[in-house]
């Protein structure tokens, strides 16, 4: 058996929403990137290992309070919005758009720029331990597949979307409904015909503001022909929703709108979901469709607060997104956090004008279940990754809480679940030694 790696030491993962397991004297057997096998209480992993007969392998040994963890999953981010991320978080969601991204955005007609500004978010966000992201691009064709260029060579895990808009956009930055079909046909077929199975292509229309009935449609037919995911926003600001309703005054609800469309579906996921009727939210459910929690950007764009329970509670699945850069951090350690201070601050609305004090804000479980396991059930992945599992891919982040280059202290009486929690509220890339992908080391501190 060649190539085999052994990782031994403490690994920590999710179960399922409210169940963290902590594994201490922990084996992961990995070969060609699949883990092939999972120990606990391994005393003596060397006397193990001779019980398992490998050949050629590499024993991995985390040191005392170092631990595994699953890569973290993005179920959202816009790749070309880095650019400018900490910046231009002036204004809500429809002036930002013009004044800010559709800006930004059509300059990626030039593939060299494209590939420059691509190059440096991808690094920053593998850097950050995100080894799973879902991206929207620009319209532009050969920028989009420039982006899947630099995915494949970096090594993330990523679903790639090329944007469609073929209507209330700016003049400069706007296609045509026939264009914006044919080429996100043709972009599919670029990035299917690489046969890499880290790089998936999804459907992505910008919003209903941006595409009128026939692309919608007609990427919906697409998704179906050629079996991609799709992505796309989903009710994030009231004027936005306003706006929306108004275009399309025969569907019942915004969400029912992409109902309408078929855009709907176990293969789809919705960002923000913000402001959502428990119609809208039960709609969710009843077609298997998940949601992207982007709780910086939704703060940052003065967008509100998304009570993520409500949807939880009927069985609707749940992951977090930076949406870069209407969130201005690349980084779903900061998404958990984010998505701690919503949560919170939805506990003390609820005690403050409804004299509520049951509601239960979300836990460090539940977070760091959201970031691994449950935005890989967003994306449909929940077979391939998010749990250390064997038959699922080796996406890991190993962390070092007490390295003396990163942001936490320890103080020497922690147990470990509060040096998890250390790390989840004060760790940074810092704290990460190595990200893997498939097996593959592909950024990391050390």
């Amino acid at each position: 058996m060649s190539g085999v790696q052994v990782y031994y030491g403490t690994l920590v993962h999710s179960l399922s929403l409210k169940e963290l397991e902590t594994i201490e004297q922990g084996v992961i057997v990995v070969e060609d990137g699949i883990i092939t096998q999972v120990e606990r209480n391994v005393k003596d992993v060397d006397t193990f290992l001779t019980t398992l007969n490998l050949t050629n392998y590499k024993l991995h040994r985390l040191e005392p309070k170092q631990f595994l963890l699953p890569g973290l999953v993005d179920t959202h981010a816009h790749a070309p919005q880095y650019v400018f991320s900490g910046s231009g978080m002036d204004l809500q969601l429809l002036e930002w758009l013009n004044k800010h991204v559709f800006p930004c955005e059509s300059a990626f007609k030039n593939v060299q720029h494209a590939e420059e500004a691509y190059t440096k978010v991808v690094s920053r966000f593998l850097k950050n331990g995100t080894t799973t992201c879902s991206w929207f691009a620009t319209i532009h064709l050969a920028a989009c597949q420039r982006l899947v260029d630099v995915v494949e060579k970096l090594g993330q895990r990523a679903y790639i979307g090329k944007v469609n808009m073929d209507q209330n956009s700016p003049d400069y930055y706007i296609e045509t409904t026939q264009d914006s079909l044919d080429n996100t046909k043709a972009f599919i077929e670029y990035t299917q015909q690489k046969k890499n199975k880290l790089v998936t292509p999804v459907i992505t229309p910008r919003f209903a503001i941006a595409c009128s009935s026939t692309l919608m449609k007609g990427l919906s037919a697409l998704a179906k022909e050629y079996n991609v995911p799709i992505q796309t926003h989903l009710c994030e600001n009231p004027d936005e929703i306003s706006f929306t309703r108004s275009l399309f005054p025969d569907s019942s609800s915004y969400t029912a709108i992409y109902d309408d469309h078929g855009l709907l579906g176990p293969n789809s996921y919705m960002a923000h979901c913000v402001h959502m009727t428990d119609s809208e939210i039960d709609l969710l459910a009843s077609t298997n469709t998940g949601i992207a929690h982007c709780a910086n950007s939704n703060f940052s764009l003065h967008s509100g607060l998304c009570d993520v329970r409500r949807f939880m509670s009927k069985g609707v699945k749940v992951g977090l997104g930076t949406d870069v850069a209407g969130g201005f951090a690349p980084s779903i350690i900061d998404a958990m956090r984010s998505s701690f201070f919503a949560s919170k601050t939805i506990k003390f609305l609820q005690r403050d004008q409804y004299n509520n004090n049951n509601y239960d804000y979300l836990q460090p479980a539940e977070l760091i279940y959201l970031a691994t396991l449950g935005g890989a059930h967003v994306l449909g992945l929940q077979d391939t990754i998010g749990s250390f599992v064997p038959g699922k891919a080796f996406d890991a982040l190993w962390i070092d809480p007490a390295t003396s280059q990163g942001t936490v202290d320890l103080m020497g009486q922690e147990d470990l679940s509060q040096i998890v929690e250390k790390f989840l509220y004060t760790g940074s890339d810092r704290n990460i030694l190595h990200v893997y992908v498939n097996g593959r080391r592909v950024s990391g501190s050390a």
